[in-house]
């Protein structure tokens, strides 16, 4: 993935309006501008920048249908931002998976150890 690519998705992505607005686009699938504004408290001009931002990023797109002009989500960068923080989950996996290795290094000679008996009184 380019670099700049991967900067645009995040920026876009950093917004929670613009997610939620993926988010809507995601579970009903393609919706107009003002399908898309009606949830928020915010004008129709002001969710139109949102879009322009998502369609620069790529994480949608712009049909034609008549008079409507419908957005729908685009899944490819989505996939490439998720395929580039998954190098960093395996990186954490492996982190996590040393750790424990080393903490049960640490705790079996614990486990061996005898403990002293308890006086009954």
């Amino acid at each position: 993935m380019r670099p700049e690519r991967l900067d645009a998705t995040f920026m876009a992505l950093a917004d929670p309006t613009r997610r939620s607005i993926l988010s809507r686009l995601l579970a009903e699938g393609d919706a107009t501008v003002t399908e898309l504004a009606a949830p928020f408290a915010i004008s129709q001009p002001a969710i139109s920048k949102h879009l322009k931002v998502l369609e620069r990023a790529g994480l949608i797109s712009r049909g034609r249908d008549a008079q409507r002009r419908p957005c729908r989500i685009e899944a490819k960068p989505l996939a490439e931002a998720t395929g580039w923080l998954d190098g960093y989950r395996r990186l954490w996996e492996r982190n996590f998976e040393r750790l424990d290795a080393l903490l049960g290094e640490l705790q079996a000679p614990l486990k061996t150890a005898k403990r002293p008996k308890r006086r009954r009184t």
